[in-house]
């Protein structure tokens, strides 16, 4: 498969995960603030709209490959935010719960490994970025 397809396909399967996260935040920003507050969060009110818009726009950022490679970037460097803030150490009394959240933990850190890959890489030809050459 071409590489311009398979960038394409990574911003695609990427974007999948926080332009509708971003939605749902922005949906339910009670949900989320009570969330957040619950993490320990200062400002909680304004973290859950702070993270609901910038999962909403650094993801479509990513899917139509419009400064790809810093939105890449940011959504690398939020994934291990979230991962550490949300899973790191918690469900400790629980086994069965402190395994899940080891394993949402490897899941952020590893879909910040694909940000940075598409960092590195750009987001090819098939995107705004490749038009805008």
């Amino acid at each position: 498969m071409p590489v311009n397809l398979l960038l394409l396909l990574a911003r695609l399967l990427l974007a999948a995960l926080f332009v509708p996260a971003g939605i749902q935040t922005l949906g339910d920003i009670s949900g989320a603030t009570g969330y957040f507050a619950g993490l320990g969060l200062p400002l909680p009110h304004l973290s859950a709209w702070t993270v609901g818009l910038f999962e909403l726009i650094a993801g479509l950022a990513v899917l139509v490959g419009f400064q790809t490679r810093i939105a890449a970037l940011l959504l690398a460097a939020f994934c291990l935010v979230a991962g550490y803030l949300g899973h790191y150490g918690q469900g400790a009394a629980d086994p069965a719960l402190a395994f899940l959240h080891r394993q949402m933990l490897m899941k952020d850190i590893a879909i910040a490994g694909g940000f940075i890959a598409l960092a590195a890489a750009g987001a090819g030809a098939l995107s705004i970025d490749g038009w805008r050459r």
